[in-house]
């Protein structure tokens, strides 16, 4: 495979809302009277919803690592193999693919230097929008601090992903651009998220979905996460998750001698 991949690292659990009101106007005189509009929650009704959703602060708290492992596919490449995730409190990852015909790449940050290194391009430091979102990605506790990432949120409307419904949000973080996240309405838990991704190539649109939650050590966690660009799709499944285990600082550093 010839192609240049390029890590798109995921942010499973960054989610918040603020209060929405629709005007309900009047119904004409002899008219049948319209249905009231919903009212939006307020932010702290969908954060503390989300937030017990996973299993509650203290649960997230008692957490300092992860190592998630699986396989991930990408169709219209028939491409796939395994991947390796692993992240450490408070801003440590890497992220590990092996794609067969094509070579490993990688993605990581040791809470100062953002790196990537993939077969054809070779190792490089990110840089710039890059750097920003490898340094939100990094964080460990996002999902309890929603209010400190971003500057602005509103909730936009109540809208469907696939047969559920949804409240959509629009999530300004205090670096980069304008997110929009989708929290189910029933469970609370996020569904979608739509952000834009700044790559060698350019800016990217990106759709995650994140499905199939599982509680892991107390805390629900997305099993499978697929990315829909207007390149491919990317699709992760996990066979398993681990938390508090040991991991070395220096696995996060960027490669040396390269």
């Amino acid at each position: 495979m010839k192609r240049t991949m390029t890590i798109i690292f995921i942010c499973a659990m960054l989610a918040v809302s603020v209060f929405a009101q629709s005007t309900q106007q009047k119904p004409a005189t002899g008219q049948p009277a319209a249905k009231p509009a919903e009212t939006m929650p307020t932010i702290d009704q969908i954060l503390d919803k989300f937030v017990q959703a996973l299993g509650g602060k203290a649960a997230v708290e008692k957490l300092n690592s992860r190592v998630s492992k699986g396989s991930f596919e990408i169709p219209a490449m028939g491409a796939g193999g395994p991947i390796e995730m692993y992240a450490k409190a408070p801003n440590k990852n890497l992220v590990i693919i092996n794609i067969a015909g094509f070579g490993v790449v990688q993605q990581g940050f040791n809470g100062t230097v953002a790196w990537a290194q993939e077969p054809t391009g070779g190792l490089r430091e990110l840089s710039g929008p890059e750097l920003v979102a490898a340094k939100r990605d990094a964080e460990f506790y996002a999902d309890i601090k929603f209010k400190e990432m971003y500057s602005k949120m509103t909730v936009k409307e109540k809208t469907k992903v696939g047969d559920k419904d949804a409240y959509l949000v629009e999530a300004v973080p205090t670096e980069g651009a304008v997110q929009k996240l989708y929290f189910d309405a029933q469970t609370g838990l996020v569904l979608r998220q739509d952000r834009e991704a700044d790559t060698p190539q350019g800016k990217m649109p990106i759709e995650v979905y994140l499905e199939d939650y599982r509680v892991v050590d107390g805390v629900k966690l997305p099993f499978t996460v697929k990315q829909v660009t207007p390149a491919f799709s990317f699709t992760i499944k996990l066979d398993e998750i681990k938390h508090n285990v040991p991991v070395d600082d220096a696995k996060f550093n960027k490669p040396s001698g390269q």
